[in-house]
This record gives structure tokens, sequence and C-alpha cells, in this order.
């Protein structure tokens, strides 16, 4: 399954997705904003306007910290 992890700096929610997805042992691409800015546009052209934004095959993107839709990825 390929997940990514869009996240920025200094952003409690993208912290609390990232260890959520790593104590549940699913395997993702981080993508932080800050230091790759060119995502930006890309994430505004798909509708998103805020970070974490998790994108994986299995499910429809999950906008923000919802462990009720990060466990899914975990299952």
């Amino acid at each position: 399954m390929n997940v990514k992890l869009f996240s920025k700096n200094n952003c409690m929610q993208c912290k609390m997705a990232k260890r959520f997805l790593t104590e549940n042992h699913v395997t993702f691409e981080e993508i932080n904003i800050d230091d790759q800015p060119e995502f930006i546009d890309y994430l505004k052209e798909q509708g998103f306007q805020s970070v974490p934004v998790v994108l994986s095959d299995a499910s429809s993107a999950i906008i923000g910290f919802r462990p009720d839709q990060l466990r899914q990825l975990a299952s």
C-alpha cells in the first residue's frame, strides 16, 4: 500500500498523525511542505487547504488527525 503524509513544521496534528501511523506499523512517505514547497500548489489543486493530508491507495483522503480513519490503514 502506498501512503503519503503531507505535513509541515510545528503542526501538532501532523505530529500526532505521524506518531499514530508509526505506532500502528503503517509505512508511509512524509512530504513536508515547508521543506518541499512545490507540493503546496499540488495540495491546493486537489482542494486541500490544510495539513496533515494522508493519501493512500486503500482509502479516500484523510484530512487532519482522524484516528478513526487512520485506523483503516493499519488493518
